[in-house]
């Protein structure tokens, strides 16, 4: 969500529909070889001796200056809410992006260490209302904007976090690191992601009845503005046309608050050129404002996977990831075990359709997306020596596996067991592959 965007410029040229197809998709589907890989968490920012407490607004400016002066190799930004994100530059491999982050976020801790704060990873905050941190023209647009369909856009804003795992668009031919199928993979991949990681059952310090309420409030927010296209189409041709058919969040001006249109598709937009003809520059600036679960930005962005518990939680997602799309043989394995879910996701794409609802509400206890998680994480545990993953990586995938996957739980279940008590294990299914995994280490908020 920390999208910046370039400063507000006076009309230029004015754009065609045609125009605007063939610019989304020079700019949002770069093929070719996958060769890079990416990661950006978001972390909420709590008092380190009481997260229940509000930090104050002055408390969290004061913490951002300081970590401004520390030299970093991955972006930091701060969310509307104050979450901080690190977003990794790309990398050649899992394990350089690992490191990069890894030594990043050991700075950060470090910092806000100092300043009595913490790095927590949930999904969503369990405890804080939503409080806007940032004032700034776009997200005084996006709020107004957001508040015409709920609650939920606020919370989206200031209240969530998450890992977002970036992987190049793949090849122009087909195969398996082919674009179509990666598209394809990610979207039907996706709500095994939700469900293996979901870690935000909490809201207000009770349970919302859902494991990933983060993604509960996205599905809230709508189709047009955190959906996904259909997926009966070239991918170039299907995100055009929903860029098109998205809403304007707002039309920027040099001077004075943006203007909040209600209802105005980017496709209306320039059909009328009114209130003033849109630019590239606007078409530029719309993109940003879409939050699906998948976004094509020249890579691939998978925004779906709620932040993780633990200081290196995140490792978790992000390497399972890696390996069920640059790996050929667990992206086959991977295409083969979420293929039968495909039926479910009719009649609407992601994420407003019944698997990717069931996905957020019950997570791993639906069989269908325990049984594929098992193969999923399986075909990935195979693959990831092959890209060179250390066996410290490997373990905690391995703990992962067997500490949720295996027994159809997720995160979110240690978070409610903590809050009411420990529930039954649901039954165990056989897995096919290797023999029982050793626990990896206990990762805990």
């Amino acid at each position: 969500m920390s999208d910046s965007a370039s400063g507000c410029t006076e009309p230029r040229t004015a754009l065609t529909e045609a125009e605007v197809e063939a610019l989304v998709s020079g700019i949002c589907f770069k093929t070719g070889p996958p060769r890079t890989l990416g990661v950006e968490v978001e972390w909420l920012v709590h008092e380190l001796r009481d997260p229940r407490l509000p930090v104050t607004p002055e408390r969290l400016e004061a913490a951002y200056a300081a970590l401004r002066t520390v030299p970093l190799g991955s972006a930091l930004t701060v969310e509307p809410g104050g979450q901080l994100e690190l977003s990794s530059p790309p990398a050649a491999s899992l394990m350089e992006c690992v490191g990069t982050v890894s030594a990043d976020l050991a700075a950060v801790r470090a910092v806000l260490a100092r300043q009595g704060l913490r790095l927590v990873g949930l999904g969503h905050d369990p405890w804080h209302p939503p409080r806007r941190f940032l004032r700034e023209r776009r997200y005084d647009a996006l709020e107004a904007s957001l508040d015409r369909g709920g609650p939920a856009g606020r919370r989206m804003m200031c209240t969530s976090a998450s890992v977002q795992v970036c992987v190049d668009a793949g090849h122009e031919e087909p195969g398996p690191l082919g674009h179509v199928r990666r598209w394809w993979l990610a979207h039907q991949l996706g709500p095994v992601l939700v469900a293996a990681f979901a870690n935000s059952p909490l809201l207000a310090g009770r349970p919302t009845g859902w494991l990933s309420t983060r993604q509960l409030l996205w599905t809230e927010i709508g189709p047009g503005r955190a959906g996904a296209p259909p997926l009966d189409d070239a991918p170039h041709t299907a995100w055009a046309r929903h860029v098109l058919d998205a809403p304007v969040m707002c039309v920027r001006r040099a001077d004075g608050p943006w203007e909040v249109p209600d209802g105005l598709s980017f496709r209306e937009w320039v059909r009328t050129g009114a209130p003033r003809p849109p630019t590239k520059e606007d078409l530029d600036y719309h993109l940003t404002t879409l939050f699906p679960p998948v976004r094509p930005r020249g890579h691939l962005e998978l925004r779906m996977i709620d932040e993780q518990p633990g200081d290196d939680g995140w490792i978790v997602p992000l390497a399972v990831t890696a390996a069920l799309f640059d790996d050929p043989a667990a992206a086959e394995s991977a295409y083969r075990a979420v293929k039968p879910l495909a039926e479910r996701d009719l009649p609407r794409p992601a994420p407003h359709n019944p698997l990717w609802m069931t996905a957020a509400r019950s997570g791993l206890a639906d069989p269908e997306l325990r049984e594929a998680a098992i193969a999923c994480f399986l075909a990935a545990l195979e693959a990831l020596p092959r890209l060179g993953a250390t066996d410290e990586v490997v373990r905690a995938v391995r703990g992962h596996l067997d500490r949720y996957v295996l027994k159809g739980r997720c995160p979110a279940d240690d978070l409610l067991d903590r809050l009411r008590g420990p529930r039954p294990s649901r039954p165990r299914p056989r897995p096919t592959g290797p023999g029982p995994f050793a626990h990896g280490k206990d990762i805990r908020t």
